[in-house]
């Protein structure tokens, strides 16, 4: 019997429509939402940091098909018994729409599209990373609605009065618990702890004026330490490294990645700090004043080319004028047959 506490999970009909022929999934709807949302709110930090309008998007193609792709093969790999077994679907592990989209391996394979994009901007990667964070965050907050619609990747049983519903034929349903047991809805504590890291990392950035690195390091360490929390408390299989969940590892590994990356920043002498978010040389103010410069160059070299052809012009025509007035002058010889001539 479904008990009368507890947050009720949406009907699973929910999870999806359908439009003429083509399915829609609400939780693919839901991580589109929190792109769209990390994309224009990083766009309008880059962008109050020097950045060109909508460069942001250059990032999100490279970032968003990486981070999909490193999500999913993420989760395919940490959760092998889903996908791998005699009769199963092998191109089922790409069908992101079912769930289970790991947001670790969502972060490396975003990583790495951050970097290709760097490469291609000139933008620095730790300065774009910098402006994603609070975007990143938000995203990953309203992702986790789509997990709520797919009644997946609730926690332990409680009897809290938050206590999620999940209905006893769920195939993650733990065996031998009673119809109507109550979980830990970790999808909810995730959101919310994700949109406290938003307010306390912005507050954090404004009061000490952080760039270079420690924003990133903030989330990193922030994030890592709630997944710990919450990855320790579900109850879906996952496999196991080093006696963790790998989830739980991997969120170790943020937490400590975080850590040396805020360390090694903070000793960074000033020198190294540039206040500039583009690599050296690829601001566009500076090569456009570059260009300026050298178009500058090029009209007083040819202003300095056509000042000494007319003074070459003007030296020819003097010495063309020379000969002939010199011509036109009496030799002194002709001068002296003249006086010496006879008087007719």
């Amino acid at each position: 019997m479904t008990p009368l506490t507890g947050i009720p999970s949406p009907p699973l009909e929910w999870s999806s429509f359908e439009i003429g022929p083509l399915t829609v999934h609400l939780y693919a709807l839901f991580i589109v939402a929190g792109m769209v949302l990390a994309v224009l709110w990083t766009d309008r930090r880059l962008t109050a940091r020097g950045g060109e309008k909508w460069i942001t998007v250059d990032f999100a193609i490279w970032a968003v098909l990486l981070g999909l792709l490193g999500a999913r093969l993420y989760h395919v790999f940490t959760h092998p018994a889903d996908y791998f077994f005699e009769g199963a679907n092998f191109w089922r592990i790409f069908f992101i729409w079912e769930g289970g989209n790991a947001i670790i391996g969502s972060l490396i394979g975003g990583a790495i599209g951050i970097l290709i994009a760097s490469r291609m901007t000139g933008i620095r990667m730790l300065a774009f990373s910098d402006a994603l964070v609070p975007g990143l965050l938000l995203a990953q907050a309203v992702g986790r609605l789509g997990n709520y619609f797919n009644h997946e990747l609730y926690g332990w049983p409680t009897d809290l009065p938050w206590g999620l519903q999940i209905e006893s034929s769920n195939p993650a349903f733990p065996i031998g618990l009673p119809e109507g047991t109550l979980f830990h809805p970790t999808f909810l504590y995730e959101m919310l702890w994700n949109l406290v890291g938003i307010a306390l990392i912005v507050l954090l950035e404004r009061m000490f004026r952080w760039r270079t690195g420690k924003t990133l390091a903030s989330y990193l360490i922030w994030y890592g330490t709630g997944r710990i929390w919450i990855e320790s408390i579900r109850v879906d299989y996952s496999e196991v490294i080093l006696g963790m969940r790998s989830n739980v590892f991997g969120a170790l590994c943020l937490v400590i990645v975080g850590i040396a990356l805020f360390v090694y920043v903070s000793r960074l002498p000033a020198s190294q700090l540039s206040s500039s978010i583009y690599l050296p040389g690829r601001d566009p103010e500076s090569e456009a004043l570059k260009a300026a410069e050298d178009d500058a160059d090029a009209v007083d070299l040819d202003d300095a080319e056509e000042t000494s052809a007319q003074h070459e012009g003007h030296d020819e025509e003097t010495s063309e004028a020379l000969p002939n007035s010199l011509d036109s002058e009496e030799s002194p010889d002709e001068k002296e047959e003249v006086t010496s001539a006879p008087k007719s």
